[in-house]
């Protein structure tokens, strides 16, 4: 069941924990997924967004057009930083 994958951290055996917590840190939604599943998966993130509206704050991480607009036409604005080569601009939907 588990697998090999990599994250920022390095090489990892075993699974991923993706959290999503309210702006007091209270959990709000959870999803366990295999080592080597991205983290900016489409499928996770329709999990961890069921039921959501407004804005989610993500790491630098999670910049990815397809999901900024799979995000942005379910109502909801991806806020993430930008990183060390990129421009600061609004991605175009």
């Amino acid at each position: 069941m588990a697998e090999i994958g990599k994250s920022t951290m390095g090489w990892l055996f075993g699974f991923k924990l993706h959290l999503l917590c309210n702006e007091r840190g209270e959990l709000v939604n959870f999803c366990l997924t295999k080592g080597n599943v991205d983290d900016r998966n489409q499928k996770v993130f329709s999990v961890l967004s069921k039921n959501l509206f407004g804005k989610l704050y993500a790491d630098k991480g999670y910049i990815s057009a397809s999901l900024f607009e799979m995000l942005f036409n379910k109502g909801i604005h991806l806020v993430t930083g930008i990183k060390k080569n990129m421009k600061n601009r609004l991605m175009s939907v």
